[in-house]
């Protein structure tokens, strides 16, 4: 009924997190698909040993297409390696409600794996933005993705050439083929630890200027965001920065 697939690089540590909370499912999907950019560290060791299937992947949204090529059931659900399924009906109840309602695309609510008030504040913000959007204006963040396979390959999948909020750009382009719309029954955990390493206030003014720039000018095909791919410290953050800097200039 269900495979689950997750784009990864150098994610051993969240990964083994995610399939754990997976194995805890009362639903368990038929097959988990890794689509990996070559790590260098044990996110592939990692996965295999929870049962995964490892394939080569790329950016998301090459390693999405990819699984999701593979994928052999009707509903294909996307996550990233960063979230964890607290909640152990978390599968049972979102294929149960996607099917209710015969949603195409679905996603659900966001609240961070953090203690803090302005993380909570941050998180519900923007929930209610995209709700209040709904599908006029769809947004479906890619840590969290449920749609049908046989619309994902009407689609075209992900388009490739896009670096930054391919997500969104995705479910922008679903309305045309399938039915969108946000889960009432569950909510998604999710990391905070690019919020930790960029900070705040800069990752909200850089989807803010994201937003605006999809709206008026279109998706995102060139690397003035600097996106990065992979879990990166702030140290290793910064050196490829800088080296993005250099290259620009």
């Amino acid at each position: 009924m269900l495979t689950i697939v997750i784009p990864t690089k150098n994610e051993e540590h969240s990964i083994e997190i995610l399939l754990k909370s997976i194995q805890k499912q009362t639903m368990q999907p038929k097959e988990i698909i890794v689509s990996d950019a070559l790590s260098d560290d044990k996110t592939r060791d990692v996965a295999k040993k929870y049962g995964a299937t490892v394939i080569d992947g790329g950016l998301p949204s090459a390693g999405r297409n990819k699984g999701a090529r593979l994928a052999s059931t009707d509903l294909i659900l996307f996550l990233d390696a960063d979230v964890e399924l607290r909640d152990p009906k978390f599968l049972e109840k979102s294929v149960g409600e996607i099917y209710e309602r015969n949603l195409g695309l679905a996603t659900c609510d966001v609240f961070p794996l953090s203690d803090a008030y302005l993380d909570h504040f941050l998180h519900k913000a923007y929930n209610k933005y995209v709700r209040a959007w709904g599908a006029m204006y769809p947004h479906a963040p890619g840590f969290c993705m449920f749609v049908k396979k046989e619309l994902h390959d009407k689609l075209g999948g992900f388009d490739e050439s896009i670096v930054f909020c391919e997500d969104h750009d995705y479910a922008q382009r679903f309305k045309k083929v399938g039915k969108f719309g946000f889960l009432k029954s569950t909510k998604i955990p999710v990391s905070i630890r690019r919020l930790d390493r960029d900070g705040r206030m800069k990752i909200a003014m850089k989807y803010m200027m994201a937003e605006f720039h999809i709206a008026f000018i279109g998706p995102i095909r060139h690397d003035k965001f600097n996106y990065t791919f992979g879990h990166k410290n702030q140290k290793e953050q910064e050196v490829h920065d800088q080296s993005n800097f250099r290259i620009q200039r």
